[in-house]
């Protein structure tokens, strides 16, 4: 089927439904409810709120079987050069699980479990020391996923170790994570695939002064985690057996269930870190195994392009009802909008839809009293995912109460909406959203769910037939940002006129 013929009977599918009221298409088939519904281990999702119906669905999981998406997952975990702009396969389902008997998928899940035992035994090198606080220091994927994995499965109380992340180059951010740390009491990780990110090398250098002595007491304690491992030797004089592994068949927003993960094992424990892996693990074999049209992973790939070839809608919310999950919208910006984020096809030709929406969020309920009025009553549409944890680990069961009321409450409002004679006080309805809930909030639970979102970024971009696993966006800026230094050092001038003056500016 070629783009434009599927871009047409796409917009056929939309005309017959739209004008069917979204509280109509549920209530015309209260079926849907369970049928549009499925059940993956510790996570379930409802996609009966979402404005297509039985047929719409159909043409949508034909179009995908089209697309060749079954047999582009199982390339995905043979380890087949996926990533063609950059000739690599991309294996972090094999830091996770042994899927696969091709040779070079098996070889690669063989280095992970060598990269897990490393990982255990510098913990507990760790934990024989006096070291209390980690200081983890990286950005983008060495940061975003750690971070929210440490956010959510850290329990009330520290552990053996208090983890601390440091990303932003502005000097603040470092100002503020050490202000209160014993240098004698804390080590550092430097996270960084290439080992030539400037705000790591930056922040890194700052702590490597900072730990003073400390850096080498005790067997060390600075350690790097790294695909280049000469480089941080040569920048930071860090011994080899103080640094991890990265590879290159792991792109950085993939890679922290790679050693890019040991503050979360340092945060939760090794063992709780196995079992993040193992959620994963589960939600990987599902996704492998299941038929498209009982695939969760291609339920919600299918879902969002829907909303944003079919119906047009440029944005997405993400929006956790679980305050340890506050961090899932920044996590998720970077896993879609970095991997979808592309006006071109493999080929080079240009992509015949749009692709990845604006993904953004927060946490429920405080978002309720913030950018709510806009989705509720705004002139635009925002899809939304809604997120909730059946059982609660605090001791506050009317808390968990009203939090599950708004959040059943919001999705409800979100598609009925309600009429009024005034017009201020009217909500048009019609605003689709998935619900997802967790069984609770585990290290197995997290690992399934973000390995959920991983599976559809991938059959998304396979549906419009571009790569998920480079970002070349990222670097224009960075490259422009270098020339620039020896402009703000007063040692050169730059080119563009709207930045000469912006300089100038700058420099007081």
């Amino acid at each position: 089927m070629s783009d434009a013929s599927r871009l047409n009977e796409l917009r056929a599918e939309v005309g017959r439904v739209a004008a069917t009221p979204l509280s109509r298409l549920v209530s015309a088939d209260p079926a849907r409810a369970g049928d549009f519904a499925l059940k993956v281990g510790p996570v379930y999702a409802n996609f009966a709120r979402q404005h297509y119906d039985r047929d719409a669905v159909r043409w949508l999981f034909r179009a995908a079987e089209a697309a060749g998406s079954a047999q582009r997952v199982r390339a995905l975990f043979d380890g087949e050069t996926v990533n063609v702009t950059e000739g690599r396969p991309a294996l972090h389902t094999a830091l996770r699980g042994d899927f696969s008997h091709a040779p070079v998928a098996h070889e690669a899940h063989r280095e992970a479990l060598k990269a897990r035992a490393r990982m255990r035994a510098t913990i507990e090198a760790l934990e024989a020391s006096e070291v209390t606080d980690i200081v983890s220091v990286g950005i983008g994927g060495s940061d975003l996923g750690p971070r929210l994995a440490v956010d959510a499965l850290s329990g009330p109380k520290p552990g053996r170790f208090r983890v601390h992340f440091l990303s932003n180059v502005d000097g603040h951010a470092a100002q503020r994570t050490l202000a209160g740390l014993d240098p004698q009491r804390t080590a550092a990780l430097l996270i960084s695939k290439t080992f030539g990110t400037q705000e790591t090398l930056l922040n890194g250098g700052i702590l490597r002064d900072w730990l003073g002595d400390s850096a080498s007491l005790d067997g060390g304690r600075l350690y790097a985690i790294s695909a280049n491992l000469e480089r941080p030797a040569q920048a930071f004089d860090i011994p080899p057996e103080r640094i991890l592994p990265m590879w290159d068949w792991v792109g950085g927003r993939y890679s922290l269930w790679s050693a890019v993960g040991l503050p979360i094992a340092l945060a939760i424990g090794m063992d709780g870190f196995e079992q993040f892996l193992s959620g994963a693990a589960q939600m990987d074999a599902h996704v492998l195994q299941t038929p498209l049209e009982s695939n969760l992973a291609a339920w919600h790939a299918l879902t969002s392009i829907w909303n944003r070839n079919g119906l047009g809608y440029a944005t997405q919310a993400v929006l956790a009802y679980d305050e340890r999950l506050k961090l899932l919208s920044n996590y998720l910006q970077q896993l879609v909008m970095e991997s979808l984020g592309k006006s071109v096809k493999l080929d080079g030709s240009p992509v015949g839809e749009d692709t990845v929406p604006v993904w953004w969020g927060g946490a429920g309920t405080d978002t309720q009293h913030s950018f709510f009025q806009a989705l509720h009553q705004g002139t635009s549409i925002v899809p939304a995912d809604f997120i909730g944890v059946v059982r609660s680990d605090a001791p506050y069961p009317q808390n968990h109460r009203a939090l599950h009321a708004n959040l059943l409450a919001q999705t409800e409002a979100f598609a009925n909406g309600q009429r009024s004679d005034d017009p201020h006080r009217a909500y048009a309805g019609g605003r689709p959203s998935t619900t997802i809930l967790l069984d609770a909030l585990t290290p197995a639970s997290l690992g399934a769910l973000l390995a959920m979102y991983e599976h559809s970024v991938y059959l998304q971009s396979v549906f419009w037939g571009i790569n998920a696993f480079d970002q070349f966006g990222v670097e224009l800026g960075k490259q422009v940002a270098s020339k620039l230094l020896p402009a703000l050092a007063g040692e050169a001038q730059a080119e563009d006129p709207v930045t000469r003056e912006l300089l100038a500016r700058l420099r007081g």
